[in-house]
């Protein structure tokens, strides 16, 4: 888990290699983030803090500034991103790289530098020696994105960090208006902790008053209305949307985007997929799995083929430009009351 990567780093732990790859930017950020804090003071940053991107400059350069003595300090901390040559991807390559020269430094890293390949790709070649060596070498973290309750865990521990604690149901509130962004969720949870105090306790309702729903959110919010079949509310959330700015062409994206979702979850479950996997094959979190496979028990085979036909035929109408966008969606609403 990072956590623990953290708690080494925050002693002062630290390894001549690491690698840092996955989706989940936030960790991967934070991570670069501590370790300049950890690594380096104020003064040694201009001097002992590089940079590489390695789509457009070759390993052996990152590596000569590596083996290169501080300039003041004890340490240099070196980021090379973009380390394509550890995956299978076919790209056209920009620069050659000397990857023997990077296995030669591997063995013998130079003990004052710290060098982080930063790799933001899902997976790596294991196949490859140099990832292997990688690997075998340094320290390994993969950013991947956080489950649910793994998200929940990093509420409370971003909670306790700030000096304030969570209602359980306050944590299921935030997931349920945030989502799954850990940008968002950390921004959230620390705003939440400067309104609340320290050593105080943040409960659903003032969740509820401070935190924002997103555009999804609120869409989430109107497909529960019309799974309800109570379309005056979905209405006003609508035309609160509308207030909001936001253009009838990207609301109606997002609700046909959900709907959507939910059809293939159905779809999914009747064929005896489980919640990972369907959020595997759908390629979204297995919190929205979650749900959507709620709101789908709530329909029917045929009221889902209905909506999505009348969503194609409104999309088709609001892109023709045949009828006022925002009436076109106020129709939608009012033929599923029929």
């Amino acid at each position: 888990m990072i956590l623990e990567l953290w708690k080494q780093i925050k002693r002062k732990e630290f390894s001549s290699i690491y690698l840092l790859y996955g989706k989940e930017s936030f960790l991967i950020h934070e991570t670069k983030q501590l370790l300049i804090n950890q690594v380096l003071n104020e003064e040694e940053i201009e001097f002992n803090l590089s940079s590489f991107d390695l789509g457009e400059t070759s390993i052996e350069i990152a590596l000569e500034d590596a083996e290169t003595f501080p300039f003041i300090g004890e340490r240099k901390l070196i980021f090379l991103h973009n380390p394509y040559f550890l995956t299978a991807e076919k790209t056209k390559e920009k620069v050659e790289h000397n990857l023997k020269r990077l296995e030669a430094y591997l063995k013998e890293p130079a003990p004052y530098s710290i060098v982080v390949f930063v790799a933001p790709y899902e997976k790596l070649d294991e196949r490859k020696k140099v990832t292997k060596e990688l690997k075998k070498i340094g320290i390994t973290f993969e950013a991947k994105k956080l489950n649910e309750s793994e998200l929940k865990k990093w509420i409370h521990t971003r909670a306790d960090f700030n000096g304030v604690v969570f209602e359980p149901k306050a944590v299921e509130q935030m997931l349920m208006l945030v989502g799954t962004n850990l940008f968002m969720l950390t921004s959230e949870v620390d705003k939440l902790a400067m309104y609340t105090g320290k050593g105080l306790t943040i409960d659903v309702e003032t969740v509820e008053k401070l935190v924002p729903r997103s555009l999804e959110q609120n869409i989430f919010t109107l497909v529960e209305k019309i799974v309800s079949r109570q379309i005056g509310s979905a209405l006003r959330i609508y035309y609160d949307l509308l207030k909001l700015n936001e253009e009838p062409i990207k609301i109606l994206a997002v609700i046909t985007g959900q709907f959507r979702l939910i059809y293939q979850v159905k779809e999914l479950a009747r064929r005896g997929y489980g919640q990972q996997q369907i959020a595997s094959h759908l390629k979204v979190h297995s919190f929205r799995v979650k749900l959507a496979a709620g709101q789908a028990q709530k329909f029917s085979d045929e009221d889902l083929t209905l909506i999505m036909k009348e969503l194609a035929e409104a999309d088709y109408k609001m892109k023709t430009g045949g009828m006022n966008k925002e009436l076109i969606i106020e129709m939608f609403f009012l033929k599923l009351n029929t």
